[in-house]
């Protein structure tokens, strides 16, 4: 008799485990096909710009003319998909400041975080870290609390840019992970008012017109408050999102790597990272 209520219970308990893991496996992101074109085959592959970026891209390798402003200063930003990266190769291109991806949701930490982040200081370069929301995971508040746990902190040692939350197309699911705009506006909310509160600095927001405008509203909420890092693939910056009178950084190609320029002279670079 013991014996058989023993096997009845291994059955029981294996179901259940069976099912626990099940639920598990089910509750990890996958990629929608259209990501998995952009090099996004696994949770925690996301990268800025990913609907647009491509190794074949016909942007110009070089910065396009924005006759808005005078001055700029080159960079770029990276995450696990470039692995380890010759930074004095980029210095020597003339790059002056790194974006280096850090976290997403919060599962997953880039392993290439400090070869690239420490990598792109050591140098020379001012360096900051990015986050990629997903913010139909957990809340805005969890997500920046991760993120400055996890490399995405700031010190006023002149090197370091305050950090940035990647917020744009869903590369598992719905473009706007399934909340209003409403409900999108009061979870970037919760993150930025939590990083502030971590590290005292506003966080940058690297985003497009076309997500802004469908997932948020087009709110102008974060304006006057943060940084904006426009995404926008073309010869000109387009409309800015969000009623941002001029952009911080502008994200222009992907070619041969993602490159952006910031809007200001070295010194004003500098003035940012300083807070």
């Amino acid at each position: 008799m013991k014996s058989a209520l023993f096997t009845g219970a291994a059955v029981a308990l294996g179901l259940i485990l069976a099912s626990t893991g099940s639920a598990q496996a089910s509750s990890t992101p996958q990629p929608t096909a259209q990501a998995r074109q952009h090099g996004i085959d696994k949770a925690g592959d996301a990268y800025m710009g990913w609907t647009q970026n491509t190794t074949t891209s016909s942007s110009s390798a070089a910065a396009p003319a924005d006759m808005g402003i005078t001055a700029t200063v080159e960079g770029i930003d990276v995450s696990s998909h470039q692995g380890n990266v010759d930074w004095a190769y980029w210095w020597g291109q003339g790059k002056r400041f790194a974006y280096v991806k850090a976290t997403e949701g919060t599962s997953y930490k880039n392993p290439y975080f400090a070869q690239q982040y420490n990598g792109s200081y050591n140098v020379g370069m001012i360096r900051g870290a990015y986050h990629f929301a997903l913010p139909n995971s957990s809340s805005g508040a969890t997500q920046a609390n991760y993120f400055a746990s996890s490399g995405g902190g700031w010190s006023r040692d002149g090197k370091t840019l305050p950090g940035a939350l990647d917020i744009e197309y869903n590369p598992y699911g719905a473009t706007c992970y399934g909340l209003s705009a409403s409900a999108m506006v009061s979870w970037i909310r919760d993150f930025l008012n939590t990083y502030k509160s971590r590290t005292g600095r506003d966080a940058v927001i690297y985003t497009n017109y076309d997500w802004w405008s469908r997932c948020t509203g087009n709110t102008t909420a974060f304006n006057s408050t943060n940084p904006l890092w426009v995404a926008r693939y073309s010869s000109t910056v387009g409309t800015l999102p969000g009623g941002w009178p001029f952009y911080t950084f502008w994200q222009f190609t992907s070619s041969p790597i993602d490159q952006s320029h910031f809007n200001g002279a070295y010194d004003r670079l500098q003035a940012l990272a300083n807070g």
